[in-house]
């Protein structure tokens, strides 16, 4: 036991793989546990390294360690298949962990709290909550054109909807019922969506980054909320570039034998923030076509000159995670430097 130097775990719901190496790198451990077991095992265990895939239950796991004098290390599942010798099981996995943990370049998931996990557990209701709505009013909107009755674009319009469901005459008597349950429906889930969105704001007006964030142009409220929440720690980035790459806001990377070949964007991180700021990019490319801009910046006009609008809001997006990236390093507020062509405040 004092031999071990590194363990790399590969985690389940009741069986968990350990494979343990000493300091010659030769393995010394190579083990599959209950969860109670193990729990017993790290207890006894003098401190070391462990290293455990990002996942649903990793934070709980890496916090429980860390209470019993361990050294935990997170690492993303796309980061560890690489050291995946040879097919898939447990074994295999923890031994591809261990090896991975080991790299001096690797990166690692930094440890959420329970205070932080809580307020993602809220973001990821308001999301639920958001789609579930959407199905609903999609739902209806296909029933009512049945009947033949449409209504324009917009959630805000399917309350006007079921009115006119409720004293057409042509509307059967059973349908009308079966709308007036959907209404209900729709009701409660418009008051739910409210609740979680009261607390969300109550976050937001908490926490003093959430609020400078804010007052970036294309981000609003919960785009700040969510630059937080579920953002890793700034300073883990050693530029506002690569923080827009984690997001996925930059182009793949094809390049060969001298030639640069850029595809799409990567999409990587985290998709609801980074299609947060793309519909807030997109909203601010609209007013700036429309000539409500005022103010935009000479480097926006440009480009929408000669790229389409969506490729624009990526790119606009692009530059809202680097000035995002640099107010919350340098707790600096925003400030609109529209006469500078490149948007230079982004880092």
């Amino acid at each position: 036991m004092d031999q071990i130097i590194r363990i790399g775990m590969d985690t389940s719901k009741h069986v968990f793989q350990l494979h343990g190496v000493n300091a010659a790198e030769q393995p010394v451990l190579r083990k599959k546990m209950r969860r109670k077991e193990m729990v017993d095992f790290f207890a006894k265990c003098p401190p070391t390294v462990v290293a455990i895939e990002a996942c649903g239950a990793s934070h709980h796991w890496a916090r429980l360690l860390r209470g019993l004098g361990h050294e935990v290390k997170l690492i993303a599942p796309q980061l560890v298949k690489p050291y995946v010798k040879r097919g898939k099981n447990d074994a295999t996995d923890a031994e591809a962990l261990c090896e991975a943990m080991s790299r001096p370049t690797m990166r690692f998931v930094p440890v959420k709290s329970t205070e932080q996990q809580a307020s993602l557990m809220l973001v990821g209701m308001r999301e639920r909550a958001v789609a579930a709505r959407t199905q609903l009013a999609n739902t209806i909107r296909g029933y009512a054109a049945g009947f033949g009755l449409t209504a324009a674009k917009g959630v805000s319009h399917i309350p006007l909807l079921l009115e006119r469901i409720m004293v057409d005459e042509n509307v059967p008597a059973l349908a009308r019922d079966l709308f007036v349950s959907l209404a209900d429906e729709f009701a409660q889930l418009k008051e739910r969506l409210k609740e979680i969105e009261a607390k969300l704001l109550a976050w937001y007006r908490s926490n003093e980054c959430c609020r400078r964030l804010a007052t970036i142009p294309g981000v609003g409220p919960i785009g700040a909320i969510l630059l937080v929440m579920k953002a890793p720690a700034p300073e883990q980035f050693v530029s506002g570039r690569q923080f827009a790459a984690w997001m996925g806001l930059t182009p793949g990377d094809h390049s060969t034998a001298g030639k640069v070949r850029h595809g799409v964007i990567t999409r990587a991180g985290d998709e609801t923030l980074r299609k947060t700021l793309v519909v807030g990019a997109t909203s601010l490319l609209r007013q700036v076509r429309a000539g409500k801009g005022r103010n935009a910046s000479p480097w926006l006009i440009e480009l929408l000159k000669r790229k389409p609008p969506k490729l624009v809001a990526v790119a606009l997006a692009n530059k809202i995670a680097r000035i995002a990236w640099k107010m919350m390093m340098a707790g600096e507020t925003y400030k609109n430097n529209a006469a500078r062509p490149a948007m230079a405040c982004a880092a």
